[in-house]
C-alpha cells in the first residue's frame, strides 16, 4: 500500500512526506495510541461513524483523551477529497502526544493492496497459533507487534495468515480479521464475550446474513468444530469477505455463504461491482 493523502486533525491536509509526529510522542515511544482502518468505496468511507465509535472506545480503554469526533470527520473528508483514488484504504490514528502535550490525530489514505481479489479467488490457508491476548484484548491499539508476529509466523509456515486459538482450544480470531464458519444454513462466529475485536465488518454481516438466507450464532467454539465445518471465512474492512480453504493443511470446502455475503457487503456499501 502507498500513502497518497494525509491530514492532521485540526490542521487539515498536509503533504504526505510532511513531518507530523514528534519522536517523543508517547504513541511512538510506548504505543499509547489507537487506530481504525476502513475502506473507501467510490470516495465514500464505509461505516465511518461505527469506526469513530470504536476509536473512542479504544481510546477510553487506554486512558487517552476522547478523540474529537467532528474534527476527525472534517480531516477525513479533506484527506479523501485530496486522494487521487476513489477506492482506497483509510486509517485514523489517535496518539497520546508528548508528555504534558496535546494528543495528535492523523488521517491517512493509501492505495488498496493489489492482491485482494487474487486471494479471494484462491482462498486463504491458515495455520493455528496459540494466543493469549492479555489486557489489550479487543482494543484497536497500535501495540500490534504481537499480531504482526503471528502473521509473520504463519507466512514462514507457508500459510497466508494465522488462526489464533486460546490455550484451552477456543477459536478466537485472526490477527487482523474476525473468523466465521458455516454448518448447513447457520453461520457461527466467536462471541464478543471472548477477548476479540468487535469488527465493524463483523457487525455488518450480522445484519446482512438473514437477508441472504443464513441464521447467525455467536458463541465459544473448539478448533475441531471449525475444521469440520461446511465452509469458513475471515472478515475485515479491507479484506471484506475472504474464503478459507485450509487450516493447518486440513482442507475446507469453499461454499456459497462467503460469496453471497461479499456481494451483500458491496451492496451495503452502495458499490456492487467487484474489483
Amino acid at each position: 500500500m502507498t500513502l497518497v493523502a494525509l491530514a492532521e486533525v485540526g490542521r487539515g491536509v498536509v503533504p504526505v512526506d510532511a513531518p507530523v509526529l514528534h519522536a517523543d510522542d508517547e504513541g511512538v515511544l510506548r504505543g499509547r495510541s489507537v487506530f481504525e482502518t476502513l475502506r473507501v468505496y467510490g470516495g465514500a468511507p464505509f461505516k465511518l461513524d461505527a469506526h469513530l465509535d470504536r476509536l473512542a472506545a479504544s481510546a477510553e480503554r487506554l486512558h487517552l483523551p476522547p478523540p474529537p469526533r467532528d474534527e476527525f470527520v472534517a480531516a477525513t473528508r479533506a484527506a479523501v477529497a485530496a486522494a487521487p483514488e476513489a477506492d482506497a484504504v483509510l486509517r485514523l490514528l489517535w496518539l497520546a502526544g508528548r508528555e504534558e502535550g496535546d494528543s495528535t490525530g492523523l488521517v491517512l489514505v493509501s492505495t488498496l493492496p493489489d492482491d485482494l481479489d487474487a486471494k479471494r479467488e484462491r482462498g486463504l490457508r491458515l495455520t493455528v497459533l496459540p494466543w493469549s491476548p492479555g489486557a489489550l484484548g479487543g482494543v484497536k491499539s497500535t501495540s500490534y507487534a504481537a499480531n504482526m508476529l503471528a502473521q509473520d509466523e504463519a507466512r514462514r509456515a507457508g500459510a497466508d495468515d494465522a488462526l489464533l486459538v486460546s490455550p484451552d482450544g477456543t477459536v478466537l480470531e485472526a490477527p487482523t480479521s474476525n473468523v466465521w464458519f458455516r454448518e448447513g444454513e447457520r453461520l457461527l462466529t466467536p462471541s464478543l464475550d471472548l477477548p476479540i475485536l468487535a469488527g465493524v465488518t463483523r457487525a455488518t454481516l450480522l445484519e446482512l446474513a438473514p437477508g441472504v438466507g443464513y441464521a447467525v450464532e455467536e458463541g465459544s467454539y473448539e478448533l475441531d468444530r471449525l475444521r469440520g465445518a461446511d465452509e469458513a471465512f475471515l472478515t475485515a474492512s479491507i479484506r471484506e469477505v475472504m474464503p478459507v480453504v485450509a487450516v493447518d493443511g486440513v482442507a475446507i470446502e469453499r461454499g456459497p455463504a462467503a460469496a453471497a455475503l461479499q456481494t451483500a457487503l458491496r451492496g451495503a456499501a452502495g458499490y456492487p461491482a467487484v474489483r
